[in-house]
């Protein structure tokens, strides 16, 4: 850890989706530059402290005070981290400490601030199968904690009209299990049942897995808060390989005339 100086900063880190591989050199020095580390508890048990160091563990729910919490210790001359898993700028924490610093006190907004980048989860499943986002994308969270559930059905169909891919995150958790069934259920009304889904889990990880089926086929059951769904577009191609794993892609152009 480096030397701390006396005024504070704050960094939020993006620790990639779970592998020490796709932790990024930056990443790792930030977090070896940082006196004190907020984070979900399974983010920060990702990490081995060094002496000096100490974690702030809180909920996965607690974001705002989390971020609160760590810019008062930055504003008291600390070196601060913020971790989250996959990129912290993708339905994470880094928006998570704007919010904090545009409603709190004004010493906050005069803390050093940094957001070092992290490969999210759906650039990791999509390396992982081919190149599903090869041409437009978007990601949606299926999470209603902070939005009404009738604003993603909305989004979903938009998505789905408009051509993109669609990359879910959130896709189901114990209280909500219902919702990724749903979800399909919409998009077969936008899209052929012949789109290809993959259900990537735990990219990255020792216990990866990744399965690709059909909208036909998707199910709820295949998912679980470990896992990004992407559903591809009318254009995203499977390309069978014998022995290998298919290899499921988009290509670069779209919409034009045949």
């Amino acid at each position: 850890m480096n030397e701390q100086t006396t005024r504070g900063r704050l960094t939020v880190i993006g620790l990639g989706p779970g592998s020490p591989r796709q932790l990024t050199p930056e990443a790792h020095a930030a977090i070896e530059a940082s006196s004190d580390l907020f984070g979900y508890g399974p983010y920060l048990d990702r990490i081995a402290l060094l002496p000096g160091q100490t974690a702030h563990r809180s909920d996965n729910r607690e974001e705002i005070a989390r971020a609160s919490a760590a810019l008062e210790l930055a504003a008291g001359g600390r070196q601060v981290a913020v971790v989250s898993g996959g990129d912290a700028g993708v339905f994470a924490m880094a928006a998570a400490v704007c919010e904090a610093i545009e409603a709190g006190p004004e010493a906050w907004r005069e803390l050093e601030i940094s957001i070092v980048p992290g490969v999210t989860a759906m650039l990791a499943v999509a390396a992982s199968v081919g190149a599903p986002l090869g041409h437009d994308f978007c990601a949606l969270s299926l999470s209603d904690n902070l939005k009404p559930w009738e604003t993603i059905e909305q989004r979903l169909r938009a998505a789905a009209s408009a051509g993109f891919v669609i990359a879910i995150y959130n896709p189901v958790s114990r209280a909500r299990p219902w919702q990724l069934d749903k979800a399909f259920s919409i998009l077969r009304e936008e899209l052929p049942e012949t789109v290809p889904v993959v259900f990537g889990r735990a990219a990255g990880r020792a216990d990866e897995k990744m399965t690709l089926t059909d909208l036909a086929s998707a199910e709820g059951a295949l998912a679980d808060m470990a896992t990004c769904v992407i559903v591809g577009s009318l254009e995203t191609r499977t390309v069978a390989r014998n022995g290998l794993p298919p290899l499921v892609y988009s290509p670069r152009s779209a919409g034009r005339p045949a």
